[in-house]
């Protein structure tokens, strides 16, 4: 037991500290020339910014640290999509903050920067968080404008967002700190308050070469929209400031005089930490990701007094349903129970399949969660639902359907966690990204796909033998080992937690330690929301 924790210790404390090197290489954005670059124009970066208008020693939860992570590499690639997004604190007010890295291509949009962006908007309407924008952008990425521009989740969105947030009382202020161009100058100015830096800042809709080009008018860019300009003339934005740190203070300055609004009233105690040593998480997870462990083992590690109630413990037991309190905040917790389990018949069910008797307990569980207000967190490591005849002849869709319905109609926050497999159906029901977590963060040790590498390459491979023999055509046996490592290589890849957190799939890759944290911060941005009414429609018995 001993040798196994040590081998388990060691792979996922060195995947920790990997993902520390690729967090720290992703976090300087264009480099350290691009970096200097924005210093000598008298401008600070996009997270020394966010670094300036945070509380100092607050937690500033970074979503999509790794997006467009191994994308767009003809064009140079986009380190963190180009923008900072996340959930911080100013003036001891949660909010999000959206803020342009202008070393990055100039700031400029790729397609993943829309979504990005997007989902920055998302979690500001869904918690109804104050959002503040810290505009520097060049605009549109024009070699992709097909990919960003028109379509409904593109770039537009988010000023139909801007209008659709100010309907809702949600707070928007806006800094603009280097370049706002075209469409792109709407965002600021939708907001509740623009804000613009001198000489450096500049907001128009078609810069100097194109006014030249399109009217004849010669005009440089500061004088076209630079800070005085639009303050004392056109009367676009509201104040203009002498540098970035002076704009950055004013924001504080608003914020510190907000008043309060209705919250959904989550019930929280005195935090205390987890009675078992959380550390032994490393230990505790398989390097053979195949191998059973005790996922109630886990659990008790991430919550308050390693204190877990759980729910139906004699029955449904390849899901562990149950209430405790993390950081001192009540929460309802549904996880994948990973070690081999016996039932009252003395039947073995596999770890991490889902049966028809753990849905049933789980859709049970998710509907007593939202009857009592208390927040949702799903912990994966799925393999998906049980098949065969016995498991169809008992109602496996039929039950698995009862659960995803509860969970997708549930009102309560839900907070994902993946922390080993999530594939096919089993990524659905334990809430994957498809069914709005306020928050889905991945552990180093995590794979999304619809099955797993092995038996996906596999099937891969006996498709394409069978149309090489269709064609007339035979394969040698060495021919189709070198097609299945090929097949298995490709597969891999996309298996790989760092292509979910490029494309947003989750919202970032967390050392296990952080998953309090995490949870903490999101049920804090959550209870800035009122609960909806929960209604489940029809649910076949």
């Amino acid at each position: 037991m001993e040798l196994g924790f040590n081998k388990n210790e060691d792979q996922l404390k060195q995947l920790c500290s990997r993902l520390r090197l690729k967090a720290e290489k992703t976090a300087l954005g264009g480099g350290e020339k691009k970096i200097s670059e924005q210093h000598q124009k008298g401008k600070l970066t996009a997270r020394e910014r966010i670094h300036r208008l945070t509380d100092q020693g607050s937690d500033f939860l970074e979503v999509g640290l790794f997006a467009g992570e191994g994308m767009y590499q003809e064009h140079g690639g986009c380190p963190s999509g180009g923008v900072i997004a996340g959930i911080g604190f100013v003036k001891g007010r949660q909010c999000v903050i959206v803020a342009n890295d202008a070393t990055v291509k100039a700031g400029a949009w790729f397609p993943i920067t829309a979504k990005k962006n997007l989902r920055a908007q998302e979690i500001a309407m869904e918690n109804r968080l104050p959002i503040i924008y810290l505009v520097d952008s060049a605009g549109v990425f024009l070699p992709m404008q097909d990919e960003i521009f028109p379509d409904k989740e593109h770039f537009g969105r988010q000023f139909r967002n801007n209008a659709k947030m100010s309907s809702m009382g949600i707070i928007q202020i806006a800094a603009i700190m280097g370049s706002c161009v075209a469409g792109g100058a709407y965002l600021p100015i939708m907001s509740d308050e623009a804000m613009i830096v001198d000489k450096t800042g500049s907001i128009f809709l078609a810069g100097s070469y194109l006014v030249k080009a399109a009217i004849g008018e010669d005009i440089d860019n500061e004088a076209l929209g630079g800070a005085t300009a639009h303050c004392e003339i056109s009367g676009v934005t509201d104040n203009k400031f002498p540098n970035d740190q002076a704009c950055l203070e004013h924001i504080r300055s608003l914020f510190d005089k907000l008043g309060a609004f209705e919250k959904s009233g989550f019930d929280r105690i005195k935090s205390q930490p987890p009675k078992e040593n959380a550390e032994e998480i490393y230990g505790l997870i398989p390097a053979d990701r195949v191998k059973p462990y005790d996922m109630l083992e886990i659990i008790k590690r991430i919550v308050d007094n390693s204190e877990f109630d759980e729910y139906k413990c004699l029955y449904g037991k390849t899901l562990l349903c149950g209430f405790a309190r993390v950081d001192g905040w009540a929460v309802g917790i549904v996880a994948n129970q990973r070690k081999v389990v016996k039932t009252k018949k003395g039947e073995m069910q596999m770890g991490g399949v889902i049966y028809s008797d753990s849905a049933d307990k789980a859709a049970r569980f998710i509907m007593n969660c939202n009857q009592r207000k208390i927040p949702l967190v799903f912990l994966q490591d799925v393999s998906g639902f049980m098949v065969g005849s016995k498991a169809e002849h008992g109602g496996i869709i039929k039950d698995g359907a009862k659960m995803v319905n509860a969970m997708a109609n549930s009102t309560v926050p839900k907070f994902t966690f993946i922390l080993g497999n999530s594939y096919g159906a089993g990524n659905y029901a334990m809430c994957g990204k498809a069914y709005d977590p306020r928050l889905i963060y991945a552990w180093p040790t995590a794979q999304i796909a619809v099955m797993s590498g092995s038996t996906a390459a596999k099937t891969l491979l006996q498709i394409r033998v069978s149309t090489l023999k269709g064609q007339g055509k035979t394969i040698s046996i060495e021919e189709e080992e070198q097609l299945l490592k090929a097949i298995t290589d490709r597969y891999n890849d996309q298996l790989s937690p760092y292509y979910a957190a490029a494309r947003l799939w989750v919202d970032g890759l967390i050392d296990p330690l952080e998953t309090r944290k995490v949870i903490s911060i999101g049920i804090a941005a959550a209870n800035c929301a009122p609960v909806e009414k929960f209604n489940t429609g029809i649910i076949q018995t």
